[in-house]
């Protein structure tokens, strides 16, 4: 990795702890710069602006994660198998990483309107893999009839709120919040398939 490089890194890691912790919006790149060791014009030789900044900490999550989960869909297994081992990743990734997934999950919203077209097409074509393994579940009878997009966005949530809550000295490993998750998530996909859903919920 050449200098540049290493500081553009470092730059990435500093601004995604900071704006997990005191928002995008309460970040200066001042404070940025000075978190990193760096002047201020070398900040923005790297970065021409903190939304740019913002879009690439996203971006390459969401770059590295995809065409892994990808790999899991494309897999030759039951749907609930594949949709085990795809949240099962989803959480790990979310912990291994999760400054920076807490930037995709909370501090997205403050993109301007050119780079976060670009976020929702990318979240979208990760959330689509999930539906993917969903509705295949569905046809072969595995999963419940149900709203894909509703059940996805579902199971995201639930994996995407480990970043507010997990803690390193915490009782329970990475694999085993994973492993728990990756359980309600094909439970809910899988159970009483002999009910209906509704309007009004789940009926016989």
């Amino acid at each position: 990795m050449t200098v540049a490089a290493s500081t553009r890194a470092r730059i990435r890691t500093e601004a995604a702890s900071l704006f997990s912790t005191q928002g995008f919006n309460g970040t200066s790149m001042a404070e940025l710069a000075a978190a990193v060791g760096i002047t201020k014009s070398s900040l923005y030789h790297h970065f021409p602006s903190k939304q740019a900044l913002l879009s690439e900490i996203i971006e390459q999550t969401v770059s590295r994660v995809t065409p892994r989960v990808q790999e899991v869909a494309d897999m030759d297994l039951p749907a609930s198998d594949r949709l085990a081992r795809a949240v099962t990743l989803h959480t790990i990734e979310a912990i291994r990483d999760r400054e920076a997934i807490a930037c995709f999950i909370e501090e997205g919203r403050y993109l301007s309107p050119d780079f976060m077209a670009v976020h929702v097409a990318n979240r979208d074509q990760y959330e689509q893999v999930f539906q993917e393994i969903f509705s295949h579940g569905i046809e072969s009878g595995e999963f419940i009839r149900q709203d894909v997009g509703i059940a996805v966005k579902a199971i995201l949530g639930m994996c995407n709120s480990v970043v507010r809550w997990y803690r390193p000295d915490g009782h329970q490993t990475p694999e085993k919040i994973a492993a728990q998750f990756a359980h309600l998530a094909v439970h809910g996909a899988t159970a009483s398939r002999e009910m209906i859903f509704s309007d009004r919920g789940y009926v016989r």
